[in-house]
């Protein structure tokens, strides 16, 4: 992206009001979104006439993690977990209910009009859905070119240069400029979506679930790029997602997130090594390793009920209700009454659970992950991922004998005369 116009340095009418420059790559590592017990409530109203306040749906109740410069934190969890509504609560596009959003040392929580707009230049989202999240009235000029013609940023022809230099950092032809969505694929939609979240360069970019609307191998294109972009702009994500496998790809470190709650924090490698949180190594089980041999080790744990509703989370840990390890720990009576803070383990984990230390070196973590070594057969037997001889065998499944089938004998030819 040599010869790019600085986007803050010009305007059309002069110096630009935009937030000050990124920060210099010696301040790269040092803390730059801080969030600190964020609340988003939607209140539960009833009546047509005169509405009625009857309870809220929590859909965040008081989380609490920071974000390094130049790093990529991910945000997993089940649906409905409150992953989405944390990423809009960053950048603004929710009010939060109580909780600060600090971004380079400025509460974003207070921010309203102009002061607000001058701080969202530095922070970008990106969108799930590439067919939604674009105008269908617009071609690509407008939509890429749009955040600069809101701050105001160059003269008009310097904004058309912008946008074709910001087609070709994402890969795709800058003469499409002049097309319109429905010309393009889903994965060139989301690379529209890309570059029209780069055209103001960010210091943040929130990636909610970008490719769970793609293909796998659309998805691997999108994962690449994003990960370019950031070793050559210097830029920090937080990428939300409910495949592990894939942020466990991307991320340098993952936060876990359960009913609003976010229940455990840790390097990616170390938490996808040895999880010491029930839920967190409920959802790691879930996940195949391509692998027989660590496939074969593995045990999958199924948890009972279903998720409890945000507007009526449960007293005390509010996973107690599907826990695994409460059933094993015979019932504590603390998981019901009494909610566990975030707290950092021996392990350099945080985590919020009051008997996390009983997770580790557990079978159940053992099993989930696939570390340790596989049970030995019974004399005389073979194991179902090992030939003979030991070796991984290729044939994975136990498929039913089947007699051989005889050559099928020639066609008979008619004799002359028949």
């Amino acid at each position: 992206m040599s010869g790019m116009m600085d986007v803050r340095s010009t305007t059309a009418t002069g110096p630009t009001s935009a937030p000050p420059p990124k920060a210099a790559p010696a301040q790269v590592g040092q803390s730059l979104l801080r969030v600190d017990d964020l609340r988003v409530w939607f209140p539960i109203t009833e009546g047509l006439i005169f509405e009625r306040h009857i309870g809220d749906v929590r859909a965040v109740d008081g989380i609490d993690f920071e974000i390094r410069r130049g790093e990529t934190l991910g945000l997993v969890g089940e649906s409905g977990c409150g992953k989405s509504t944390t990423g809009r609560a960053i950048v603004r596009l929710y009010k939060p209910t109580t909780g600060s959003i600090t971004f380079d040392g400025v509460d974003l929580a207070p921010l309203e009009g102009a002061a607000l707009r001058r701080m969202r230049a530095r922070m970008q989202m990106i969108f799930q859905d590439p067919y939604a999240s674009l105008n269908p009235r617009m071609n690509v000029a407008g939509i890429v070119g749009e955040p600069l013609d809101i701050h105001s940023v160059g003269t008009k022809a310097e904004r058309n240069e912008r946008v074709r230099d910001l087609l070709a950092t994402v890969g795709l032809n800058p003469d499409f400029a002049v097309r319109y969505p429905h010309e393009f694929s889903g994965g060139q939609r989301q690379r529209i979506g890309v570059a029209r979240a780069l055209a103001l360069n960010p210091d943040l970019i929130v990636a909610d679930e970008p490719i769970s609307a793609l293909d796998v191998s659309i998805q691997a294109q999108i994962i690449n790029l994003l990960q370019r972009l950031q070793g050559e702009f210097g830029l920090t994500y937080l990428f939300i997602a409910h495949d592990l496998s894939v942020v466990r790809h991307i991320s340098d470190r993952i936060a876990v997130m359960y009913l609003g709650r976010i229940v455990e924090v840790a390097p990616s490698r170390e938490l996808n090594r040895e999880p010491v949180h029930p839920y967190t190594v409920a959802l790691l089980s879930a996940i195949p390793i391509p692998d027989p041999v660590v496939e074969s080790r593995r045990r999958r744990i199924i948890l009972k009920g279903d998720v409890p509703s945000p507007a009526a989370p449960p007293p005390g840990c509010r996973f107690h209700t599907r826990c695994w390890l409460r059933d094993r720990l015979g019932d504590p009576e603390r998981c019901s009454t009494e909610e566990p803070v975030l707290r950092t383990m021996a392990t350099g984990h945080d985590v919020a659970c009051h008997f996390a230390e009983e997770v580790a070196g557990s079978a159940e973590q053992v099993q989930a992950v696939g570390r340790g070594a596989p049970t030995a057969p019974p004399a005389g037997s073979v194991s179902p991922s090992l030939g003979p001889d030991g070796t991984p065998r290729r044939d994975l499944g136990a498929l039913p004998a089947t007699p051989p089938v005889p050559p099928s004998a020639p066609p008979s030819v008619p004799s002359p005369g028949v």
